[in-house]
């Protein structure tokens, strides 16, 4: 298929706010791929390509894109082998090498194609193809109920591999895709609730209309999901990495249990000298060396997916528990089991006390879910929020291409430690919380406040006040403030305040553990 036939699917799905025009648009490309081409162009249109990342950047990508071809002759093939190559071409020369084969195939693109292919490459894909109504695509496309083929991705993990066998398969190869030790399954997930009492509700209401539940404190680590055959561990990521050989302490602990067989779901971070958790930045750290550092890693555990040949993720939470009990001992997250909201306020306010970020709920009668976020999980964290002042905006690609989007947020230095009193200091970037309606006036607006500008980026004048919703505070070299804030996100414009009311690097660097 030519690559374009991809391109316009993606356009077309960008440009339609109906889930069902979207769903239709996917299924009818899809039942036009060949058989070999449907998992590379899935990847394609969810920003995952099947390879992986493949080493290459805005920067690479810029030094050797050329004038773009007038007529479309790239196939899914052709961009499928590039990243084959890309990914294998290493050693001397391979530098020559990766070049000449992006230039080549980047000469043959149209100006859709290349920066759909650029979009690929480093993994910011944005047509509004999100995993779920593909899922639902394929379903469509393939004529097969859609629980059948969400349940196959979930367990599978690989949404290409699964449009495949739902596209060429029957719906029996779909009913027996199951869990497989070794393979990683896509994680379930929680929702959110204001506090305890909420979450108490929502579970109530999304699993038997008993709010009875476990209610297991939320560390500030990060997800894993181990799986065990005989003496071989595997660790992986939420996002389903292997990390094996990044975390051999969570191996040597996980060789230790009562098992043969094992899938559990769990987190891990690094604790300081006195027990408590160090910050998020440093547990992530270790995921990214290939080799161990001196903070070690300590794993905790709060679900159990299959153990010694049972699978248990049909299996009700409280079955689940018990197993995982047995199993993991002291490596069991803390909680309790109630449907008094006081309690579950409790074991809030001591999983705070101790430094994590919160609690999950989780209905007790409820199976796990993989992939899902439902009514069964649902997690209390607090957030922060602070008004910060725009510094500058980066502008959009994909879809916000045109449009001001980047945020450059600072914060007031209130003494002078940073610089001038009164003076800003940057602690972070957004792009998250932006409707059009905001991203189109920001644009306006800002321009009419710029101080000087670059290709990407214009400066302002310090005058916008916006209230920026944060999951907490980390240290970071990445900003003259040695900050950065987490998962900000903007909540709203305050017109109604000036910079001078804007909070400070003060406030804000007291909020680092």
């Amino acid at each position: 298929m030519l690559l374009h036939e991809v391109v316009e699917t993606a356009a077309t799905v960008t440009a339609t706010r109906s889930r069902l025009a979207k769903v239709e648009a996917l299924a009818d490309l899809l039942r036009r791929l060949p058989e070999d081409e449907i998992a590379p162009a899935v990847g394609f249109l969810v920003g995952k390509a099947r390879q992986g990342r493949v080493g290459v950047g805005w920067r690479g990508l810029s030094s050797v894109m050329g004038s773009p071809a007038t007529e479309p002759t790239l196939t899914v093939a052709d961009v499928d082998a590039l990243l084959d190559t890309l990914l294998t071409t290493s050693g001397a020369g391979s530098s020559a090498s990766r070049t000449s084969a992006l230039r080549a195939v980047t000469a043959r693109a149209t100006e859709a194609e290349q920066d759909f292919i650029a979009r690929v490459l480093i993994g910011e894909m944005r047509t509004g193809a999100l995993e779920g109504i593909l899922v639902d695509g394929i379903a469509r496309a393939a004529d097969a109920p859609g629980a059948l083929v969400r349940r196959a991705v979930m367990l599978s993990g690989d949404l290409g591999a699964t449009a495949r066998l739902a596209l060429t398969g029957t719906p029996a190869d779909l009913e027996a895709v199951g869990l497989v030790v070794g393979t990683p399954v896509m994680p379930m997930l929680a929702s959110t609730a204001a506090d305890p009492t909420a979450a108490l509700d929502v579970v109530a209401d999304g699993v038997t209309g008993q709010s009875t539940a476990s209610v297991e404190w939320k560390l500030d680590g990060a997800r894993i999901q181990v799986h065990r055959q005989g003496d071989v561990v595997r660790v992986f990521t939420r996002s389903l990495a292997d990390i094996t050989h990044r975390v051999p302490e969570v191996v040597e602990v996980v060789r230790g249990f009562p098992a043969r067989d094992l899938i559990l779901d769990g987190e891990t971070l690094s604790l300081d000298e006195d027990g408590g958790p160090r910050p998020f930045q440093e547990t992530m750290s270790r995921f990214g060396a290939d080799a161990p550092r001196e903070a070690l890693l300590r794993p905790w555990f709060f679900d159990v997916l299959h153990l010694d040949g049972r699978d248990l993720i049909d299996e009700p939470l409280s079955t689940r528990l018990e197993v995982l009990a047995q199993v993991v001992g002291d490596y069991r997250i803390q909680g309790e089991v109630t449907a008094d909201p006081a309690v579950a306020e409790r074991v809030s306010r001591q999983a705070l006390a101790a430094g994590h970020e919160g609690i999950v709920v989780k209905g007790i009668d409820a199976p796990y879910a993989a992939g899902r976020r439902g009514k069964s999980w649902v997690k209390v964290k607090p957030v922060h929020t602070f008004d910060l002042v725009v510094l500058a905006c980066e502008w959009g690609s994909g879809r916000r291409t045109g449009w001001l989007s980047n945020l450059h947020l600072g914060a007031l230095d209130a003494t002078g430690e940073f610089g001038d009193p009164g003076a800003w200091v940057m602690v972070g970037k957004t792009f998250k919380g932006l409707t059009d309606e905001l991203l189109r006036w920001q644009t306006e607006r800002f321009q009419q406040i710029e101080l000087r500008r670059t290709a990407q980026t214009v400066w302002l004048e310090p005058l916008i006040v916006v209230e920026i919703a944060i999951d907490g505070v980390q240290s970071s070299t990445r900003y003259p403030g040695g900050i950065a804030l987490r998962f900000a996100r903007v909540k709203r414009y305050r017109e109604d305040k000036s910079p001078q009311d804007a909070d400070t690097i003060q406030t804000l660097r007291a909020l680092v553990r």
